[in-house]
């Protein structure tokens, strides 16, 4: 098959869609098919996002078709994406559209149904309650202006986890809804580092054990609630820091001022992003993962923790019951008392803890790789049995399709 892979950009600091979406292109490139993106992504994002997957398995069996980075205008009218897809689009056998509510997929979208080209939609979580919550007007009104168009042209919508597909109800869309998780690449955890990252970045965490937040710096990432949590745990646990990691998504300065209010500072520290092997380091050095999200499709940071052998502690939110069901770590409410107890349980155990780590191990490698969501998405591509419905949309699950 030739399939394209369309997204708004490739930085990583843009999150899991960009980290998804290369991934599951290069796995589907190990299988023999013609793979492509195309994306924004000008010199400086180039670099740090072929920095950031460099150890990707099978990068290089992908194309890229990076344009300049948008000005003002093209990003709300993406003229310059829509002339370069025009181009590029006619000879895909299928088309694969990550994200919503960017002019380059709807001009994708567009193309693709003017030549019959099947394509799909993966809102990354962009769809469900939560987030239409969120600038809630003006979404409205893009989905009057084309982008509902968009969604009710795909062959299914391409949900992360059932939850989010069932998020998507109350916008009436008529596609099918397939539910396909993310991965990881086992070979990029088969030789984990050795442990001394943070007393080497950070000296003050020196002897410490580490709480690890590795994520964007995103209101909806539930860095308040982290913040309020810790405050609580500091004060049983002196032996104990937070380590925040990851690039700022608007809520930075916001959390560093809440800590300061909470007279944690000195027990708080921000590296800023971290990506590859160093991401890895620090995963390998912490004690566990903490991610108290709002709202979630489905975190590749989440993954990657337990494929490190780490507890996690994870929101409701997340929409990763498995962690709960296979004891993994354990899943809590937005209230940072509930976070805050489950740490300290975890750090007050640690045969439970080393048990968990097992566990979490076991159950990406058993059931979340990027080899077998790449199968599952072209399944989904050359399924005849899904189609676009003309009434209610139907939840589909992946495996149902093999």
């Amino acid at each position: 098959m030739k399939i394209y892979h369309v997204i708004t950009s490739i930085d990583p600091a843009q999150g899991g869609p960009q980290s998804g979406c290369i991934r599951v292109a290069a796995a589907q490139a190990a299988l023999g098919h013609d793979v492509e993106i195309i994306s924004y992504g000008g010199g400086d994002v180039q670099q740090r996002a072929f920095r950031a997957a460099h150890d990707v398995p099978h990068l290089t069996k992908l194309h890229w078709h990076l344009l300049a980075d948008p000005d003002r205008i093209e990003n709300v009218l993406g003229l310059n994406a829509s002339k370069v897809l025009g181009s590029v689009l006619p000879d895909a056998s299928f088309i694969h559209l990550h994200g919503v509510w960017e002019p380059i997929l709807r001009h994708a979208a567009r193309i693709a149904r003017s030549l019959n080209i099947p394509y799909c939609v993966q809102p990354h979580g962009m769809l469900d309650v939560w987030s239409m919550q969120q600038k809630r007007l003006k979404k409205r009104a893009a989905l009057i202006l084309g982008y509902r168009k968009m969604l009710n042209g795909a062959k299914f919508i391409h949900a992360l986890n059932a939850d989010e597909a069932n998020l998507l109800e109350p916008l009436g869309l008529t596609p099918p809804r397939l539910v396909i998780p993310n991965g990881i690449f086992l070979e990029e955890f088969a030789e984990l580092p050795a442990e001394g990252y943070f007393a080497e970045r950070i000296p003050q965490l020196r002897g410490k054990r580490v709480v690890l937040f590795l994520s964007r710096l995103h209101t909806k990432k539930g860095l308040d609630i982290l913040a309020r949590a810790f405050a609580l745990l500091a004060k049983s646990h002196p032996d104990v820091d937070l380590a925040v990691a990851g690039p700022d998504g608007g809520a930075k300065d916001g959390f560093v001022s809440l800590v300061a209010q909470l007279g944690i500072t000195n027990r708080v520290h921000l590296t800023g992003p971290i990506y590859g092997a160093e991401k890895l380091r620090a995963l390998v050095d912490a004690t566990c993962f903490c991610l108290p999200s709002r709202q979630e499709g489905f975190s590749v940071a989440i993954t990657e923790a337990l494929a490190c052998g780490l507890p996690v502690v994870i929101s409701e939110a997340c929409h990763f019951p498995e962690v709960r069901t296979a004891h993994a770590g354990t899943v809590v409410s937005l209230d940072p008392s509930d976070v805050a107890a489950s740490l300290a349980n975890i750090l007050d155990n640690p045969a439970m803890a080393n048990i968990m780590g097992e566990n979490g191990k076991r159950l990406v490698r058993d059931n979340y790789t990027w080899p077998r969501v790449a199968e599952l998405t072209l399944q989904g591509y050359t399924s005849p049995s899904i189609k676009p419905a003309a009434g209610s949309a139907r939840l589909l699950i992946a495996s149902d399709h093999q």
